[in-house]
């Protein structure tokens, strides 16, 4: 047997057919998605958290107090 040919047990390679196959592409697609999602999740996680500015208003918010206080905080 030369060095090229390596034997491959039948049943662990697909066969070409089935990986051209339409259902196999979308297959595909899902997991390449779902692997992207993941990775974006899982770095989210890792960074540190963001926090608003502190100028900009949650919605609600109050742009002025309405206490009978006049100089209490917001």
């Amino acid at each position: 047997m030369s060095r090229a040919e390596v034997p491959v047990p039948t049943g662990i390679l697909f066969p070409e057919s089935l990986l051209n196959s339409d259902w196999f592409a979308i297959l595909a697609t899902f997991v390449a998605i779902n692997t992207v999602m993941y990775a974006a999740l899982a770095a989210a996680k890792v960074l540190p958290k963001l926090h608003r500015p502190g100028w900009l208003r949650v919605r609600g918010e109050r742009g002025e107090t309405r206490s009978i206080h006049p100089d209490a905080p917001r």
